[in-house]
C-alpha cells in the first residue's frame, strides 16, 4: 500500500525536526503583535520552541541546522479556532446525530484533527463532546498517538433540563437525558467538578437557547444569574476558563455579569450588552459564516426545518451585533463552530470577519494573539517570538493584502514538526 505523499512528508519531518535545530526562512512575516510585515524573516527553533527571530541576511544558520527554505512564502502564527467541535461532523445533524456512538464520535475526532492541523489550525478550543471524547483526543495528540492541533477540552457542555444542551429529539418513554445536564446553583457546581475530574480544562455552558437545538427559543435565556454565577465561580477557583453559548440578549448580559470568559455566538447584542463586554474584557466569539452554509446546505446535513428557520432570523442579526461590538471595540477571537460546516473550512470565517468590519491584520491578531490571550497562553503560542511554541504556517501570497490566501495553507509546523509542505 503506497502512502500518501503528504504523510510520506510528515514521518520524515516529524523524525527529522525532533532531533535537529531547525532554521527556517521565508519571504515575508506577519507580525501580529506589532500589527507589521517583515521582509526576509529568518526563525531558529529547537525542542518544539522558536530560540531566536530575526531576518535572513542577520540571522547565521547554526552549525548542523535542518534548513527550511520557504521561498516566495509569507509565514504566521498558526491560526486559533475557540470554537471547535472536532469529533462530530457537519453531516449528522438532528435526527441523523442519535445512530452515531460515542466510540465512533472518537474516531471521527482522530479524522477531523489532521484535517483541521493542516488547514493550518494549530490550536483549538472544543467546547462539547460526548462521552469525554475530546480530551480522550486531546491526550492522543499529546501523546503523539494521533495528528491534531493542540487541543483545550470542555467535555459536555453544562445545560438545562430541556434546553440547548439537552437532548430534546426523543419522547419522554426513552427518558434521554444530555450528559451536561444540571439544574441548580449547587448541582451545576458539581457538574463543574465532575467535568474537571475527568480531564476538561474548559468550562462550557448553555446561557440561552440555540439554533441546532430541538424546541428552543434562541433568543430566550436558560440559566439564571444565580446558577451562572456558581458555574464561573466553580471553574474559576479552578483556574480553569469559561465559555457561555449565549445567542439571546439577557443570557448575554447575564453571562457577562457573572463573569464568563468568553461569549459564544452572542447573536443578539444590545448597546448595553455591547458597552458591558468591554468593560468586564469579555470576549465574543461568533460564527459568522455558518449561517451561509446552514441555509443552503442544512436540510441535506439533517438539521431540523425549525433550526433552518432560526437561522434565517439570527444570522443577519448576528452579522450587525458582530460590526457593532467590533466598532465599539470589544475584544474578540475567531471561532467557527466546526462540525456545523465541514472540518477544514475554519479559514473561510476570516473573510467574513474582514467583510463585516474587521482589516485582514485585526482579523490575523483576532484568529492569534487574540486566542492566546484567551487561553491566558501569550508566553506559549498565538506569536512568532522567542520561547513561544514553533507553531508556524506559511502561505503563498499576501494574506494581508487578500485573506481568503489563508484558505490554503500550504505549509504547518506544530511544536517545530513539520506537518504539510509544499
Amino acid at each position: 500500500m503506497k502512502l500518501p505523499i503528504v504523510l510520506i512528508l510528515s514521518l520524515f519531518s516529524i523524525s527529522n525536526a525532533m532531533a535537529q535545530t531547525v532554521y527556517l526562512r521565508a519571504a515575508k512575516m506577519v507580525d501580529v503583535i506589532s500589527g507589521e510585515v517583515h521582509e526576509s524573516p529568518a526563525i531558529i527553533i529547537e525542542d518544539q520552541r522558536i530560540v531566536e527571530v530575526g531576518s535572513s541576511t542577520s540571522l547565521e544558520v547554526p552549525a548542523d541546522a535542518r534548513v527550511i527554505d520557504l521561498e516566495g512564502m509569507t509565514i504566521m502564527p498558526g491560526l486559533m479556532d475557540m470554537h471547535t467541535h472536532l469529533t462530530s461532523k457537519a453531516t449528522e445533524h438532528g435526527y441523523k446525530g442519535l445512530a452515531v456512538s460515542t466510540p465512533r464520535e472518537a474516531i471521527t475526532g482522530v479524522k477531523n484533527a489532521r484535517t483541521t492541523l493542516f488547514a493550518g489550525v494549530t490550536t483549538v478550543r472544543n467546547v462539547g463532546a460526548g462521552g469525554f471524547t475530546d480530551v480522550a483526543l486531546r491526550n492522543a495528540v499529546n501523546d503523539g498517538d494521533v495528528i491534531g492541533p493542540r487541543i483545550f477540552a470542555s467535555g459536555p457542555a453544562l445545560g438545562i433540563t430541556g434546553g440547548h444542551c439537552d437532548n430534546n429529539l426523543l419522547p419522554n418513554k426513552y427518558h434521554v437525558v444530555g450528559e451536561g445536564i444540571a439544574d441548580g446553583p449547587w448541582a451545576v457546581r458539581q457538574k463543574v467538578r465532575e467535568n474537571i475530574k475527568y480531564g476538561a480544562n474548559v468550562i462550557k455552558f448553555c446561557a440561552t437557547g440555540g439554533v441546532l437545538s430541538k424546541g428552543t427559543k434562541v433568543g430566550v435565556q436558560q440559566y439564571t444569574q444565580e446558577e451562572m454565577d456558581a458555574i464561573v465561580d466553580e471553574a474559576h477557583r479552578r483556574g480553569v476558563i469559561v465559555a457561555a453559548h449565549a445567542h439571546g440578549t439577557s443570557g448575554i448580559k447575564a453571562a457577562i455579569k457573572a463573569g464568563v470568559d468568553s461569549i459564544e455566538h452572542a447573536s443578539f447584542m444590545d448597546k448595553e450588552a455591547i458597552k458591558l463586554a468591554k468593560k468586564h474584557g469579555t470576549y465574543l466569539s461568533m460564527d459568522i459564516y455558518d449561517t451561509e452554509y446552514i441555509l443552503s446546505e442544512g436540510a441535506k446535513a439533517g438539521m431540523l426545518p425549525e433550526s433552518i428557520e432560526k437561522e434565517r432570523m439570527t444570522g443577519k442579526r448576528q452579522r450587525q451585533s458582530f460590526t457593532a461590538s467590533w466598532k465599539a471595540g470589544v475584544k474578540m477571537v475567531l471561532g467557527t463552530d466546526s462540525a456545523v460546516y465541514p472540518h477544514g473550512d475554519n479559514a473561510k470565517q476570516l473573510s467574513r470577519m474582514v467583510r463585516f468590519g474587521m482589516t485582514s491584520m485585526e482579523a490575523l491578531q483576532a484568529a492569534t494573539i487574540e486566542g492566546a490571550k484567551l487561553l491566558k497562553q501569550t508566553d506559549n503560542m498565538g506569536s512568532l517570538r522567542r520561547g513561544r511554541y514553533a507553531d508556524i504556517i506559511a502561505v503563498k501570497g499576501d494574506p494581508i493584502a487578500n485573506i481568503k490566501t489563508l484558505e490554503n495553507v500550504d505549509f504547518v509546523m506544530k511544536g517545530g514538526v513539520v506537518y504539510k509542505e509544499p
